[in-house]
């Protein structure tokens, strides 16, 4: 019988978070072997659990979820959602302007699905959310990724992205607070980003799902809130801010001048509907997690679980010979560089596979998030600090096994040679 192949939108599409090291993890679980898991953003599973209202929420509004809701989302959820547009300054948010999702990255996709051709191109930032890449390559358009300057703090660059503009260009991916970096773009940064898809007739996409989790007092700026003309969809939800990933409730907004984009937005009516709707008792968390105490401020503060945990971990790799990285300013992750001179990686994501069989430790190799080069990876400091030490510790053992090894070989290539 002739072998039944998956479809060619496939070829170009790689999601590394939950990719080939991650399947080797399982097989090594499954022999007994106890991994340490820095590689998601899963919350749930370090010990953060949701606000308690959320789920008492949920709990009494079952009887009320067994049907469909609109294909938006019920009312209340849209009415919270259009209100915290108001408060984080977008303006002309009306409630038709709002979808509910089954977590932001089933709206990604559908963004996508509703607006690219072939050979349609979206400018995704390098590193990115590797969902980005992936759901453009799916919808079959063409990913073009614009560098960010880790030298700058990792913000855009802009000349870059500039450069990369052509008649096939349909869009910008903007991820702040980013993920994997942990950066937080200025608003000089926004306006130059929203002056630039004025320029071109470009919608922009901005991804904000970390904008509560903040450091050091930083402050986030939507991008949306500095533009009433320029088309621009906002993209946030409960998962990371209301540790809720497993409740699949995110959403995201149009803004702008919806007029050059009344066609595309009745592409996204028509895939909104095709799907029926998000799941409905998670929406019943929306209204309550927007409107409630925010819990969060607690974790990011100075005290907090998350900062305490970030600062250790920062500490720990950047003590790591050949290892620096730079300092989060949100989020839940480090993307530290390993300076190639140390470590001569030609192949990312078997060093990642090396360091899984050798100490047990699961990370994401660089080039997971579209980084094109072999010397970065990102570390979750999701664990309690007991576990964040182990598994750094362990990290650093393997580095310096690493920097053995190559130092070895180099020393015998230039005795040769001499």
């Amino acid at each position: 019988m002739k072998p039944i192949l998956k479809s060619q939108k496939l070829d170009n599409v790689c999601y590394d978070i939950r990719g080939p090291v991650l399947e080797l993890a399982q097989r090594m679980e499954e022999e007994g072997h106890k991994i340490i898991k820095l590689n998601i953003g899963n919350v749930g599973v370090f010990g953060f659990d949701p606000p308690e209202e959320i789920q008492l929420d949920m709990i009494r509004n079952l009887s009320n979820a067994s049907a469909y809701s609109d294909s938006k989302g019920i009312f209340a959820a849209r009415k919270a959602i259009m209100q915290y547009c108001q408060e984080k300054g977008i303006q002309g948010v009306a409630l038709d302007d709002v979808y509910t999702g089954n977590g932001v990255s089933e709206l990604i996709v559908l963004s996508m699905n509703a607006l690219l051709n072939d050979g349609d191109e979206v400018l995704v930032p390098t590193p990115d959310y590797p969902l980005w890449t992936a759901a453009v390559s799916l919808s079959s358009g063409t990913p073009v990724h614009y560098l960010c300057d880790e030298s700058k703090d990792w913000a855009p660059d802009l000349n870059d992205l500039r450069k990369k503009i052509t008649p096939k260009t349909k869009a910008i991916v903007v991820i702040n607070p980013n993920n994997p970096t942990g950066a937080i773009y200025s608003k000089e940064v926004l306006l130059e980003l929203t002056q630039i898809a004025r320029e071109h007739g470009l919608i922009l996409f901005a991804d904000e799902i970390y904008d509560k989790m903040l450091y050091d007092g930083e402050k986030h700026i939507s991008l949306a809130s500095l533009s009433t003309d320029v088309v621009i969809i906002t993209f946030n939800g409960l998962s990371k801010n209301y540790r809720s990933c497993g409740y699949r409730a995110g959403w995201m907004v149009v803004s702008g001048d919806k007029e050059m984009v009344r066609d595309y937005i009745e592409g996204l009516n028509m895939l909104a509907s095709m799907r029926l709707c998000a799941n409905v008792p998670g929406q019943y968390a929306i209204q309550t997690a927007l409107g409630g105490y925010q819990s969060i401020n607690d974790l990011v503060g100075e005290s907090g679980r998350l900062a305490k945990q970030r600062d250790l971990a920062w500490k720990l790799i950047t003590d790591i010979p050949g290892v620096s990285c730079v300092k989060p300013k949100s989020a839940l992750y480090l993307f530290p560089k390993l300076d190639p001179e140390v470590y001569p990686i030609e192949d990312d994501q078997q060093f990642v596979a090396d360091l899984l069989k050798e100490e047990k430790v699961l990370l994401v190799q660089g080039s997971g998030f579209n980084w094109g080069k072999p010397d970065h990876f990102r570390v979750v400091f999701l664990p309690h600090e007991d576990v964040l030490k182990e598994a750094i510790g362990r990290l650093a053992r393997f580095l310096e096994r690493y920097r053995n090894k190559h130092s070895r070989k180099a020393s015998t290539t230039a005795a040769k040679a001499s």
